[in-house]
């Protein structure tokens, strides 16, 4: 897995995504509660979800991972199957809104029953901003108390 470099932007921008942030934790929330789903645990890089390889699992997987990584750059993922379990690598670039990030992820299958407004309260109690243009589409992720002008700067 490459992991991005401290200098990739820690920015989330679902402007050109096929669903939206509330659409996104639903999805994720099918996969957490679908009998698949066999765990979690942290690793080296970052953290793993694991899952039994059952028939469209590891597709839905890569799908997600690449939806993922296409807005939220400062994240890595690896997706491979051993045996009868397909795991879902996760990491991300090295500074704290992105490992505060990484962090509530790893908490998904326990927080989801909340909603998008929940998840944003707990990054913003981390230190972490989570927010969204006037037409609702492209978030920032960025330390609290700084103000980016434009999308990343």
């Amino acid at each position: 897995m490459q992991i991005p470099d401290a200098s990739t932007p820690i920015v989330c921008d679902m402007t050109d995504a096929p669903d939206t942030d509330i659409e996104r934790l639903a999805e994720y929330r099918r996969l957490f509660t679908h009998a698949a789903f066999l765990g979690r645990e942290r690793t080296t890089a970052g953290i793993r979800f694991r899952f039994r390889a059952e028939p469209g699992i590891e597709a839905w997987l890569r799908d997600l991972a690449a939806r993922e990584k296409a807005c939220c750059a400062f994240f890595a993922f690896d997706i491979t199957t051993e045996g009868d379990e397909v795991r879902y690598d996760a990491a991300v670039t090295d500074n704290e809104p992105a490992r505060a990030t990484l962090e509530e992820y790893y908490a998904l299958p326990d927080t989801l029953v909340e909603s998008v407004d929940g998840l944003n309260e707990r990054l913003a109690a981390r230190g972490v901003v989570f927010s969204a243009n006037s037409a609702g589409t492209v978030h920032q992720v960025q330390p609290a108390g700084v103000v980016f002008d434009r999308l990343g700067g």
